[in-house]
């Protein structure tokens, strides 16, 4: 069963998320077929977040690097939950989620979905 703190704090920062973010997409890309092969299918799914630059003191070239993006993802009806190898868009880049921090601390009730986004090659 839900927590009824961790809904507040969804709202809040759903709120939050809307008031001072942007419309974006997470694009999830469905492999292939393994035995009749083909090409990755790509599924948007839209969302509403909000894109910062990391603070240079964490930085530290290997874990995070210049340039990466830390995105904060409203939970709020989104269909999925961003995980490592999916694509964000956000300002028209797209950024490759290569850590996450689901904010699910009831195991229930997603709070919001806190991302590290490094520019998609």
């Amino acid at each position: 069963m839900s927590n009824p703190l961790y809904a507040r704090l969804q709202a809040t920062a759903q709120r939050l998320i809307a008031k001072y973010g942007q419309a974006g997409v997470v694009t999830r890309l469905t492999p292939p077929d393994p035995i009749l092969g083909g090409e990755p299918v790509p599924t948007p799914y839209p969302a509403t977040l909000v894109p910062m630059a990391y603070e240079a003191r964490y930085i530290d070239g290997t874990t995070i690097r210049s340039g990466d993006m830390h995105i904060y993802i409203s939970s709020v009806g989104l269909a999925i939950e961003p995980t490592v190898g999916d694509i964000v868009t956000a300002n028209g880049t797209d950024y490759a989620i290569v850590n996450g921090d689901p904010n699910k601390y009831d195991g229930v009730t997603n709070v919001v979905f806190i991302v590290q986004g490094r520019t998609a090659s």
